[in-house]
């Protein structure tokens, strides 16, 4: 880990965080956020190194821990070899913070879907977080927090092209609602937050470069505005502390009132 201490009376001091995709957008941001509040954040990428580098060296500057950890999710083997390259990072620290935001998004239609793309999805949205999660187990410490980024498009049809995305986010819910009561015995809560539209890269094609779908997209929150991934995070962050200790098994509507 980075020899930078945490910031001094953070809520979260003393504690290890996971995140999974935490080198951009949300991902980036909850990771920040985690540091801010004194965690020890381990940042996981799939590829992109620069941005993983970046996200550190931006924890680091603020006076946080952090530190890079390279896997490729979406493939055998993913979890165990995720959780070795944890180990080795950490010394063998444990977890008490698993945050599922890793995630890939298919925009092809329903009729234009092909197997490998729906096998695909699932696998880095749904079976991973299983597995992660299976495979952390004995990493996991007793009143820790397992935390999974869902979407609001498990609830409401608001994109329908996003079809397949959205069952794999339903499931991923299902997830969360029964494994509360796995790890409840441990003290250990199971959350998820659900976005609705963010202002990411992964949403940069069609949001960031059309002001008439920036502002259509603006009209579906009661906040009259499309959300920041600051927004997730810092209810990430309360899913994380002490603050949310009576608050398991649920669906957060993070979506600033976009669903009906």
């Amino acid at each position: 880990m980075s020899s930078h201490g945490n910031p001094a009376g953070g809520r979260l001091s003393g504690k290890t965080a996971l995140v999974t995709g935490g080198s951009r957008g949300i991902g980036r941001s909850i990771a920040e956020r985690l540091a801010e509040d004194g965690a020890q954040v381990v940042v996981h990428y799939g590829g992109d190194e620069a941005a993983a580098k970046e996200t550190v060296a931006a924890i680091t500057a603020a006076g946080s821990s952090a530190t890079a950890l390279r896997q490729r999710l979406g493939v055998p083997g993913d979890a165990a070899a995720l959780w070795a390259e944890f180990d080795r990072v950490t010394s063998g620290a444990g977890v008490d913070i698993l945050v599922n935001n890793a995630g890939v998004v298919s925009r092809l239609p329903f009729g234009e879907i092909t197997e490998e793309e729906y096998d695909r999805v699932f696998a880095v949205n749904t079976k991973a977080p299983f597995f992660l999660v299976r495979e952390g187990l004995t990493r996991l410490r007793d009143g820790g927090r397992v935390i999974n980024v869902s979407t609001g498009l498990a609830r409401g049809a608001m994109m329908p092209d996003l079809i397949a995305y959205s069952m794999t986010k339903s499931a991923l819910d299902v997830m969360t609602r029964d494994l509360s009561k796995v790890l409840g015995a441990r003290g250990i809560t199971v959350n998820s937050v659900a976005p609705g539209i963010t202002d990411t890269d992964m949403n940069a094609g069609w949001l960031r470069s059309d002001d008439e779908a920036l502002a259509a997209a603006a009209t579906q929150s009661a906040l009259g505005r499309v959300g920041q991934p600051r927004d997730i995070a810092d209810v990430v962050a309360f899913l994380a502390s002490d603050d949310s200790r009576w608050v398991t098994g649920t669906w957060l509507d993070a979506t600033g009132g976009s669903m009906p």
